[in-house]
């Protein structure tokens, strides 16, 4: 964005990050590679959980903090509230003796948008915030994918130096050579300055989001670095792989503890940073009883190699906001894999826990009948038959019965014989009275009672 301040044209670089829970590396990432944190709060739901968790990010990166409280045009806005629930994490604005600067904006109705770009700039001229346009270039890749027509896009954050078409650049462990450069309106630019967003093209792989990249002069040089941090990246996935390999002896105790159940993904998403939250999200699911295996996560659409994949593991396909490579909805049919997209993270959380959940053996709950009150005893042969009045519920032939006497339990079994009226019946409900015999039970006292239930399969859900 474009500012007019004191006849001179300033840019401004807004990097935006989700609020919800998931995307807290996100957040983490963008509070790192900015120069003024702003922190957007809504007049009329006060300071959330992500808020707090922002506050302490912009912190640990040593940030200025700038508050935009929003919706202030909302009739039930309550910025003063706001300012007093931000005073207990050390944030007080200015009016009320503080150093905070704190502005109340309408996004919607576009109010005191312009004061809140005077104050960023104000800012950025007290923090001195400065850089050097004549050095090569450095900075963040702020987000990556893989574009079907394009091929591997990544944008870069440019923190220092500037950043030109040709130039010969390593990002994390990608080495790639400047394509073209692709501003924030579409057009093609030559050259990214400080501070400068800008999308790249000419990458040979997908870098992850929140790598820096560093441009130089020497294309050797580069290709030796991206070469190094390859294979350093190639090892410590062995390693992870090793500490997670099963033996003999931990299959040994997965056996006496149960089945070792497991569920197998593949995930492909828009960009890098779904995959990071995503993934990130799921391994906060409890996985003591079923283990999640994540065979690929990558951005970019789904493509029948995935699908080949998910066939051969017995794994579901999970797209976020992705779509499906021609024949790739062809193969999933055809090979019979679940191919499962999604645009809310929410759902798909939801999803996958109730996948996992399913997997469980269910378990077996009582569920209580009624209640019977023994009032009379009779002989029969070698055997006792209870004359009994239901009080509660009803007593069911074949049902499970538990024998009170006070307060102990003198027997547990199945109920053989009821009657009524010396008719055999399935069952017998309150207010009725009724005979009851138990093959192995004959010590039948007056004011025993009889507590009937059955024993039901109940779905289990995932414990922590």
């Amino acid at each position: 964005m474009d500012v007019e301040q004191g006849g001179q044209r300033q840019q401004i670089v807004f990097l935006d990050t989700p609020g919800h829970e998931a995307f807290t590396a996100m957040r983490a990432r963008g509070a790192k590679v900015t120069d003024v944190a702003i922190l957007v709060v809504a007049a009329d739901d006060g300071v959330q959980p992500q808020t707090i968790e922002a506050i302490s990010h912009a912190r640990a990166a040593k940030v200025p903090i700038i508050v935009a409280i929003n919706k202030v045009d909302k009739l039930d806005s309550q910025p003063d509230r706001i300012r007093q629930e931000l005073t207990e994490f050390g944030l007080v604005a200015e009016e009320w003796g503080g150093d905070t600067i704190m502005v109340p904006v309408s996004a919607l109705k576009g109010t005191n948008l312009d004061l809140l770009l005077e104050m960023i700039l104000l800012v950025s001229e007290v923090e001195d915030l400065q850089a050097n346009p004549d050095r090569p270039a450095r900075g963040t890749v702020i987000e990556a994918h893989l574009d079907k027509a394009r091929g591997p896009v990544a944008t870069f954050l440019v923190q220092n130096g500037s950043l030109r078409v040709g130039d010969v650049f390593v990002a994390g462990a990608v080495l790639g050579r400047v394509r073209a450069l692709i501003d924030d309106r579409g057009d093609r630019v030559d050259v990214a300055g400080p501070s400068f967003a800008v999308e790249v093209l000419g990458l040979s792989d997908v870098p992850a989001a929140g790598d820096e990249f560093e441009v130089f002069p020497d294309e050797r040089q580069a290709r030796t670095l991206a070469d190094q941090r390859l294979s350093e990246q190639r090892q410590l996935r062995l390693q992870t792989m090793g500490s997670r390999r099963v033996t003999l002896g931990t299959l040994s105790e997965k056996a006496q503890e149960g089945d070792l159940k497991e569920l197998n993904l593949v995930l492909k998403a828009d960009v890098q940073g779904s995959v990071e939250a995503i993934l990130s999200s799921l391994k906060q699911l409890p996985q003591n009883e079923v283990q999640l295996r994540i065979l690929l996560s990558a951005p970019g659409e789904i493509t029948e190699n995935d699908v080949s994949l998910a066939a051969a593991s017995d794994a579901v396909v999970l797209g976020f906001n992705s779509s499906l490579a021609p024949g790739a909805r062809q193969a999933a049919d055809n090979l019979g894999v679940d191919v499962r997209d999604y645009n809310i993270i929410y759902k798909l959380l939801e999803d996958v826990q109730g996948a996992m959940e399913g997997l469980l053996d269910p378990e077996m709950v009582e569920e209580h009948l009624g209640q019977a009150e023994v009032r009379a005893t009779f002989p029969i042969g070698k055997g006792m038959v209870a004359g009994c009045y239901v009080q509660s519920g009803k007593l069911q032939r074949n049902c499970h019965v538990r024998i009170r006497r006070g307060r102990d339990i003198v027997h547990q079994g199945i109920l053989d014989s009821l009657k009524r009226m010396k008719d055999d019946v399935k069952e017998v409900a309150t207010g009725f009275e009724c005979g009851v015999s138990l093959d192995r039970f004959h010590t039948w006292q007056i004011g025993d009672l009889i507590e009937a239930y059955k024993m039901v399969s109940k779905r289990r859900t995932l414990s922590v």
